[in-house]
């Protein structure tokens, strides 16, 4: 089971957004590289990247902080946001990215994403970010009218190495993983899923090795770590099993 820690960039910064509004954001961190390289010291072993400024303009806009992240650590890195091509998608891997993750471009075109995983096998991570269960594009701006599992199912076989699925109504405000569509999705589909949007607690971390959990590829953490309601070591240590938390943690959380 994996915990991602999170770099969303805005204007090359390190930021956090309230339910995904570009206006509701919390800078972190001026230096993306050193944040990532912060994340690998406290023991992370993969980072999740999100070029929120291209997920809205439909290409690359936070280039070069994202090339320094991908100096900075040799942590392997997954990067979304304005990824649309598969130009854009071999450049990246080029540069070093263990895998891109196609949001919109899922929707808009699923064959590209089908000839991206053909192309680059173990590369291409889906993205399926929703709202009141209906699938969101072009940086949450929009929605569409497709439920997630429905979108999900459109890559079954066709080499996606995993969906990364957000609740756009928990991410940034620290409400706890929406478990059930989580875990629905996850069963609903053979292809690895990582939950993402909302993760608040070391509570939510003990969620993750519950049984049902178990299908899960991991969760991405970002406010809850930057704010220190998460202890990465803590943490980390939970999800290996090397340290047995609290018995009130092991509350049934939805």
């Amino acid at each position: 089971m994996i915990l991602f820690p999170a770099i969303d960039l805005k204007d090359g910064e390190c930021v956090r957004l309230k339910l995904g509004d570009m206006e509701q954001a919390t800078v972190y961190n001026t230096d993306p590289g050193a944040q990532a390289r912060a994340f690998e010291e406290q023991g992370f072993e993969w980072l999740h990247v999100v070029d929120l400024n291209g997920a809205f303009a439909g290409e690359s806009v936070n280039g070069a902080a994202v090339e320094a992240i991908l100096k900075a650590t040799k942590n392997p890195v997954q990067l979304g946001g304005g990824i649309r091509t598969l130009a854009h998608i071999e450049g990246w891997l080029d540069k070093g990215l263990a895998r891109v993750i196609l949001g919109t471009v899922a929707v808009r075109d699923p064959e590209l994403v089908k000839e991206a995983c053909r192309l680059f096998p173990g590369k291409v991570a889906v993205g399926i970010d929703a709202k009141g269960g209906k699938v969101a594009v072009e940086g949450w701006a929009e929605a569409s009218s497709l439920g997630v599992i429905e979108l999900a199912k459109k890559f079954e076989g066709a080499g996606v190495a995993a969906i990364i699925y957000t609740d756009i109504d928990r991410d940034g405000v620290l409400a706890g993983i929406n478990w059930n569509s989580t875990i629905d999705l996850a069963e609903a589909v053979s292809i690895p899923v990582i939950a993402s949007g909302g993760l608040a607690s070391i509570a939510d971390i003990v969620r993750m090795t519950m049984p049902d959990a178990q299908r899960l590829e991991g969760a991405i953490s970002g406010r809850a770590l930057y704010d220190g309601r998460i202890d990465p070591a803590e943490a980390l240590a939970i999800l290996r099993g090397e340290l047995k938390p609290e018995p009130a943690l092991f509350e049934d959380r939805p």
